[in-house]
């Protein structure tokens, strides 16, 4: 025996493009997921850095705060400082102190982080290589404008795409349900009083015929089901153009981010260079015997509160091109 449904309405091959836009989805979904892992890696690595390079200047604020609070004191001790600035000075080196413990715990908390997402165990963090954050830095150009057409190449955008390519196939094989279906039978029928010749021709007998199946007494389940894939439909199309919109936004925000904190970073770098200078005239002025130390530590320390400002714009800057390289899927 043997039947055959003949596909007249394309139902059949209707269900089969749907599960291979399903399946065009899930690999959407993997690219997606590789460029998350990776921005995310990229971001935790950079953030780590930049701890430390704050932990660094950190340390020298500490030990200059430490410098000028020991010298506050031995000051007060002699009547020239007053107990409100050697109380003041206390102040300023315990809140640096506390400043530095509070970036190593960040520091700790980023290494953990950082373990997981490559798959190793926050027990060898201590054992991980960072380059110098003096020498890190980013070398490449990224425009001002991008074309809108590059969210095109987003993977969830295309999945989006995709899915709504699915729901709107959904909704013609629920209407396909409604209609009858055509399959053809057939059978062979061997007859002979002899073992020998059971399978030949001459006791053969066939037949062939076909039947056509009309859903009748499921009509209201049939029509439930069309609604319910029309539903689906327009809740694919609003999140095709919630995506859609989603990616607009993304890319102009990253762009945003990465111009600004580079125009940023350009007037730091300019007031960083201006506090250099008034501090190597304060050094001479050291040097000559016009100043005392304590004003020498208090603006040195200026300076490296300047020194972190702009690094923490450069680390910003770095991530700023992480999260552009996020927003148009490694295509820019």
């Amino acid at each position: 025996l043997a039947s055959y449904e003949l596909d007249l309405f394309g139902k059949n091959h209707n269900k089969t493009t749907s599960m291979r836009k399903q399946y065009e989805a899930s690999i959407l979904d993997e690219r997606a997921a590789y460029i998350a892992i990776v921005s995310a890696v990229g971001s935790a690595y950079i953030n780590i850095v930049r701890l430390d390079s704050m932990i660094d200047l950190q340390t020298e604020i500490v030990t200059l705060r430490k410098e000028i609070y020991e010298m506050m004191d031995i000051s007060n001790k002699e009547g020239i400082a007053s107990t409100t600035d050697l109380v003041r000075a206390n102040k300023s080196y315990i809140a640096g102190v506390t400043d530095l413990t509070e970036l190593k715990k960040q520091r700790t908390q980023l290494l953990n982080a950082l373990a997981v997402l490559i798959g190793d165990s926050p027990n060898n963090i201590e054992e991980y290589k960072r380059s110098d954050w003096e020498k890190l830095a980013y070398t490449g150009i990224i425009p001002e404008y991008v074309s809108s057409e590059i969210i095109m190449q987003r993977p969830d955008y295309i999945r989006a795409e995709k899915m709504l390519e699915k729901a709107g196939i959904d909704v013609r094989i629920a209407r396909k349900e409604m209609l009858p279906s055509l399959s053809l039978g057939g059978g062979v029928l061997f007859n002979n009083r002899k073992l020998e010749s059971l399978l030949t021709t001459n006791g053969m007998f066939w037949g062939l015929g076909g039947n056509i199946i009309q859903p009748l007494f499921m009509g209201g389940q049939l029509k439930a089901n069309l609604k319910a894939k029309k539903i689906a439909y327009e809740r694919s199309l609003k999140n095709y153009e919630k995506v859609n919109l989603t990616s607009m936004q993304e890319v102009n925000d990253s762009l945003v981010s990465v111009n600004m904190d580079k125009d940023k970073l350009t007037k730091q770098q300019s007031i960083q260079e201006l506090e250099q200078k008034d501090f190597v005239m304060t050094q001479e002025k050291y040097n000559e015997g016009i100043i005392a130390k304590l004003d020498l530590d208090q603006k040195q320390e200026n300076l490296l509160n300047i020194q972190k400002m702009v690094y923490n714009t450069q680390f910003d800057c770095m991530v700023d091109y992480i999260n552009y390289y996020k927003a148009v899927a490694a295509q820019g």
